[in-house]
């Protein structure tokens, strides 16, 4: 069995950072490093309100983390899209892509978040993410033992980050207001070809854990899927607990022409 990831602090390098993320892919090109970006993205001018050295950590210990691993892929991706999707869209997308960078943001999702929403919370406290956090240090799930104040920091991290992405609302009374946080069809459409693109066969598609960030079974993800094919993207198979895709478009470039097209 696969040990499961260490978590980090990467977080603090930025939250969301949605807009930062909308700027930095617009300059950057395929075949640039994080470094190479930083360069460019100084020399633009286009972040005149951030210090170099901030901006520095910004693109090599958040966006490069986030976007260019795979030789680039969601990079590739979101620059091809980013102009036909929705602002929300383009946020779930980025959420998608820090969840898988950041494990400890994943799993906060996966085990606090949703799992109160379908309690029939109306909130996540500061309390519920400490509590959190401490616990994952005590399993060992850190890269090494952290102190109180980083316990502190990190939990206030995940907080701001499910902020950024449109999960919570705004602090009240030490707690944040649960908001109605849904996939889109777009961003469905996305993400399974994402995964098939990947190698992950149609019936491990199903059970993925990506599905998880946005509340999703395995009986949820199949009506995604069956969503589509009244699209014309895919056509879907499912008897017998055996789910068969057809996959109309061939890469991501053909999938953001098609989604353009509408």
């Amino acid at each position: 069995m696969t040990e499961a990831p260490k978590y980090t602090t990467q977080l603090q390098a930025g939250l969301g950072l949605v807009p930062e993320t909308s700027k930095l892919l617009a300059a950057w090109e395929p075949g640039m490093s994080g470094q190479d970006l930083f360069k460019f993205a100084l020399a633009s001018g286009d972040f005149p309100a951030v210090t170099a050295r901030r901006l520095q950590n910004v693109v090599t210990e958040a966006f490069r983390s986030r976007y260019l691993t795979d030789g680039g892929a969601p990079a590739k991706l979101l620059k091809s899209i980013s102009k036909i999707l929705s602002r929300d869209d383009f946020r779930s997308l980025c959420f998608l892509f820090t969840c898988r960078a950041n494990p400890i943001l994943a799993d906060f999702v996966l085990q606090v978040y949703w799992p109160r929403y379908a309690a029939g919370g109306a909130s996540v406290s500061k309390a519920d993410s400490l509590q959190f956090v401490s616990s994952a240090v005590s399993d060992g799930r850190t890269t090494r033992p952290w102190s109180e104040t980083t316990v502190t920091r990190v939990a206030s991290y995940l907080l701001g980050a499910c902020v950024d992405f449109g999960l919570l609302g705004v602090m009240k009374a030490g707690a944040r207001p649960i908001v109605t946080f849904r996939i889109t069809p777009n961003v469905a459409s996305i993400l399974a070809h994402d995964l098939h693109f990947r190698g992950v066969g149609d019936n491990a598609l199903m059970q993925n854990p990506d599905w998880g960030l946005f509340g999703l079974e395995a009986d949820d993800v199949l009506g995604e899927l069956k969503r589509l094919s009244l699209r014309g993207e895919l056509i879907v198979q499912s008897a017998g607990g055996v789910t068969q895709v057809s996959w109309k478009y061939k890469s991501m470039e053909e999938l953001a022409d098609g989604i353009a097209k509408g």
